[in-house]
């Protein structure tokens, strides 16, 4: 059984056990919390698409620890005019260990 769900504008692929990094969630590490934005459940080849989001499913998660990610780095440079800046930028992540999907 997966689901995909979403969270940060971004989608994901879960089973119940799998570790992932979201966009960070005000949630304290070592609490639990419910992803209610579902948007597609396979439960042993039974398909539920929602329209937008499947009804009353959810997905359960432990709150793991809030991490930042890896170093981004931009430089901008414009030729022969003497301009060049660096820019670094560091997501601010949660990691979520998956429970349980709820159809």
């Amino acid at each position: 059984m997966y689901a995909v769900l979403e969270t940060g504008g971004k989608q994901y692929r879960v089973v119940a056990g799998d570790k992932l990094e979201v966009e960070r969630l005000e949630t304290e590490a070592g609490k639990p919390f419910t992803f209610d934005r579902v948007l597609l459940i396979n439960a042993d080849g039974k398909l539920t698409v929602g329209s937008p989001t499947v009804t009353g499913a959810t997905v359960t998660a432990d709150v793991v620890e809030h991490i930042r990610g890896d170093k981004k780095v931009t430089f901008k440079m414009k030729r022969r005019k003497g301009y060049h800046k660096t820019i670094g930028h560091r997501q601010e992540l949660t990691v979520v260990q998956i429970k349980t999907i709820n159809a």
